[in-house]
Parts: C-alpha cells; structure tokens; sequence
C-alpha cells in the first residue's frame, strides 16, 4: 500500500504539489506568527491569556516545521527532488533549533536501521521506559553547542538590539521551543518505542496511537501513527491516515 505514495510520475507530482503546500503553510504561520509576536503583539496583563494560546499554537507549528523538515530526509517531501528536499530541509532545521542537516539526516537513517538498539541514536537503551532520563539522554545527543550558540544569539539579537522585551521572549519564544521538543519526544519517540506491558508487533519496534485524526494531528502531526511510518518511510505525514486506514482494511480481507 505504500506503492500508493510516489510510485508513478503522477503520484509523485500529486505528492509533491500537496505536501509543498502544505508544508508551505505550516512554515508561512509558523513565521507570521513568530513575527506577529515578536514585533506587533504587546504583551501584558490583560493580553496575557492571548498570549498563551499563542505560545500553545507557536509549539504546535513548531513541531509541524520540524515533521516537514522529516519527510523531506525521506524525500516524500517532494518525490524525485532530492535537491529541493535538501534544501528545505536544510533551513528548516536550521531555524528550528540550528540544527545540521546532513547530521540530522544521517541519526535519523540510523534510527531506522537500527531501531530500538543501542545503535539507534533516538533509543536509550539504558532506560527504555524512564522518560526523564531518555529524555535527557536525547537531548544530549542532539542539542549541541551549536544549537545553544543558534539560540542564544537570536535571544540576544531580539533583546539587546532590537528591544523586545525579555517577558515575552521567553513566554513567546522560549518555552514554545522547549516545549515542542517535548512534545515531538514524547509522541513522536518516547511513546512509540518505550518499553512497556504492550509488545511490538514486529521488528520494528515501534507501536502507533489509537488516536483519531483530530487527535493524531494536534499530538503530533500524525506522527504518533508510528509503526506505519516505520512500516512505510515514503509515506508523507498528511497521508499517514489514510495509508493506516488501507492497511487495517487490506488485513481484515485477508
């Protein structure tokens, strides 16, 4: 069923026209409402609870920017582009968090290859089911120096030259960002390959959520959907749904 995605020029046309757009958006609101809060939104008091919901959305969108960034390292970004998946990619996971791309690519390659070992960069096998420690353990792996100097010297920018006020850089900026790396771990790794009472179906070690696809979306843009992924990597994260839908109905025919 993963033949469905990218297996024809047209398909990979389609797939390519959908998931640019798509990604476009995410990464356009993900931008105007950085801006938006940074330079045009005045925070106070009163404007407080706005301002909440708008650090909610920002770590939201944050974690779609980087689910973008994801499936153009699988090329399902743009089927038969591999420069433009580079490319996006690339400043993608730049200004997420000053991340490298051939770095991010090549752990994220790793992971799949050696899923659940402790060759899999993503996995501590140390503690498989502590998620404080393993998230530690990933934090140490992938937010290096560079990330730190990236971060700090927007922070710095933002208030030393251009004035924004320190409260809302860190209401607006900083805990949006802490907070979407949490949550991209927490569904999108900690869940899926945990150690739990619930074994793996198979050698992938991976599980999905039962969530609907409402649910599945705001969690973590259908990335919580997990063994599909690791089931079909060429699959892009809008069509993970439906790919799982095929599948449940191509085992119960047979």
């Amino acid at each position: 069923m993963s033949h469905a995605f990218a297996s024809s020029t047209t398909h990979r046309a389609s797939q390519a026209a959908i998931g640019l757009a798509l990604g476009l958006a995410v990464v356009l609101a993900w931008l105007g409402l950085h801006f938006y809060a940074m330079f045009v939104f005045d925070l106070t008091l009163a404007t407080l609870p706005l301002g909440l919901l708008m650090a909610a959305a920002f770590c939201w969108l944050s974690v779609g920017v980087f689910i973008v960034s994801h499936d153009a390292m699988h090329g399902s970004l743009a089927p038969g582009w591999p420069r433009l998946n580079s490319a996006i990619g690339a400043i993608l996971l730049f200004l997420y968090a000053g991340f490298g791309w051939r770095r991010m690519r090549e752990a994220h390659f790793a992971h799949h290859r050696h899923v659940g070992t402790r060759d899999d960069p993503d996995f501590d096998a140390d503690n498989p089911a502590d998620f404080l420690r393993w998230y530690g353990t990933f934090l140490r792996r992938y937010f290096g120096w560079k990330s730190a100097v990236y971060v700090f010297s927007i922070v710095a920018v933002y208030w030393l030259v251009l004035g924004v006020p320190a409260g809302k850089i860190v209401l607006l900026y900083g805990l949006p960002a802490i907070l979407s790396s949490l949550q991209l771990f927490y569904f999108g790794t900690f869940r899926p390959h945990r150690h739990a009472e619930d074994s793996f179906p198979d050698r992938h070690n991976a599980r999905s959520e039962r969530f609907g696809t409402v649910s599945s979306l705001m969690t973590c843009f259908h990335f919580g959907y997990h063994h599909e992924h690791h089931l079909a990597p060429n699959v892009p994260w809008w069509g993970l749904p439906a790919w799982r839908r095929a599948s449940a109905r191509s085992r119960v025919a047979t």
